[in-house]
Parts: structure tokens; C-alpha cells; sequence
């Protein structure tokens, strides 16, 4: 037997002795281990933002851990509901394979396409045919972005789709005006103590629209910027109480001065 399907097969069978013997795996449910999931999937984001080129095998054996845990979750799940027999997981396996080979006609029919945009664009037409109702009750284009999405990761999925059935800007240019055009509406709501709140959402929703036509994930690039900030906020602590300061006590400009020193490391 193939190793890949000997090592799955074992997992399974670990699975299966887990939920019959384990007092703890016993008594979890769909419902039980859902947060549990959404933890794991965050740490396998962390451990991605985390490699280290410096020392790749390191940062590559801690994402293979976390993809260990993650799959663990998708077998447990599978288990739980095949104990009530609404799926197995050979049920989430063909499932996916169907929806794989349905998506890709370039690869298993006759569908052209000339880039990764052609394929995009097939991807999100192909959903919307997809269902029992499609004629009786027609799906949104948007359907399928996660209600509990993080805002930013929800706006980007959100374009992603318009543009799938091309409703999009043409040009970066384009997009950059009402960029220019948003922040001009949110200077007035300001002055005027107006719609601050969602003309500043507006901002930010044209930002990230801007970024995805330049070819920039607007969550890793505030994840980058988040990072920078906090190594360069903890080298001014660490240098300023070296040298007896406390920051409650210093001014802008001195802390300034190791922030630019901070900057140049």
C-alpha cells in the first residue's frame, strides 16, 4: 500500500481508538471542538508568518506540526458525524474531490484558459451554478464569505468575488482615485463631525481594493507592519531604561530619537 495511504489509514484507526477509549475525546462534539479549530487554524497562520529563512527546516517542521493538528480536527469531525451516519470522512474526501474536478474544467474538459485570472473567474461562476436551487432560488455571487471573517480578510474575499463575475475597476489608477476620493469624503465628515465611522470603513474597504490591484495581501502587509512596530517599540523601552528613563517621563522628540535608531537595525 501506498505510505501516504498507510500513514492516513493509521490515523483514522488512532482516531477511532480515541473516541471509544479517551474519557475527554469521548464526550466532544461538532460543536465542542469548533473553537478549538479556529485556535489551530490561527496558530498555522502564525507558524507561516514565523519562517525563518535563516533556519528554513526549523520553521517547515512547525508548520508540518500545525498541519498535523489541523488535520486532526478534520478527521475528528469526521468520526463524530459518521457515528450518527449523516457523513464519513471517505463522504468529506469524494466530496472534495468532485468539487476539485467540477472547478478545474481546464484540467478534466475542454474549458481554455490563458492565466490565473481565467481561473478565478471560472472558480466563482462555476459556484453560483452550483446547488439544488440554483434556478428556483439563484445564489449571490458573495455567498460562501464567512460571516465571522475578520473584516479586512472579508473585504479582500468580497472583491475577490465581485471580480469573479466582473464586477471590478479596470485600472490600479482607477482605484487609487476613489482612494483619493474616499479620503477627501472622510476630511469633511470629520470637520463636521459627520459619518466619521463609515466614511473612514469606506476608506479602508477603497485601500484594500487598492492593494489587491497592485498585487498586495492588505492582511500580511498590516501583519508586517504590526511586527515592525512592535520590535521597534520594545528596542525604545529596552534602550530608554538602559539609560534610566522611563517612557511616562520622556518626550516625543526623545523618544524619537531612539525610534530612529531603532529604525536603522
Amino acid at each position: 500500500m501506498n505510505e501516504k495511504l498507510i500513514a492516513f489509514e493509521r490515523l483514522l484507526t488512532i482516531m477511532d481508538e480515541l473516541r471509544e477509549k479517551c474519557p475527554w475525546d469521548k464526550k466532544q462534539t461538532i460543536e465542542s471542538i469548533r473553537h478549538l479549530t479556529i485556535e489551530e487554524t490561527y496558530e498555522l497562520s502564525d507558524a507561516i508568518l514565523e519562517k525563518d529563512s535563516s533556519n528554513m527546516k526549523a520553521s517547515m517542521d512547525k508548520i508540518k506540526k500545525e498541519l498535523g493538528d489541523l488535520l486532526l480536527h478534520i478527521v475528528f469531525y469526521s468520526r463524530i458525524a459518521s457515528e450518527t451516519k449523516e457523513f464519513t470522512i471517505a463522504d468529506v474526501c469524494n466530496s472534495l474531490c468532485e468539487k476539485l474536478v467540477h472547478r478545474h474544467p481546464h484540467i478534466y474538459g475542454d474549458v481554455k484558459v490563458n492565466d490565473e485570472h481565467d481561473v478565478k473567474r471560472n472558480w466563482e461562476k462555476l459556484k453560483l451554478l452550483e446547488g439544488d436551487s440554483k434556478i428556483q432560488n439563484p445564489k449571490s455571487a458573495l455567498d460562501g464569505v464567512p460571516i465571522s471573517l475578520p473584516a479586512m480578510i472579508k473585504a479582500h474575499r468580497i472583491q475577490e468575488k465581485a471580480r469573479g463575475v466582473g464586477f471590478d475597476w479596470e485600472k490600479p489608477e482607477q482605484v487609487l482615485d476613489k482612494v483619493h476620493e474616499e479620503l477627501g469624503e472622510l476630511k469633511v465628515e470629520v470637520e463636521q463631525n459627520g459619518k466619521v465611522e463609515e466614511e473612514f470603513g469606506d476608506l479602508l474597504f477603497s485601500l484594500i481594493n487598492y492593494a489587491r490591484f497592485i498585487g498586495v495581501n492588505p492582511e500580511d502587509a498590516l501583519e508586517k507592519t504590526n511586527r515592525k512596530f512592535i520590535k521597534r517599540f520594545q528596542y525604545l523601552e529596552k534602550e530608554s531604561a538602559k539609560d534610566g528613563k522611563q517612557l511616562s517621563s520622556m518626550t516625543l522628540s526623545e523618544m524619537d530619537e531612539y525610534w530612529n535608531k531603532a529604525k536603522k537595525l
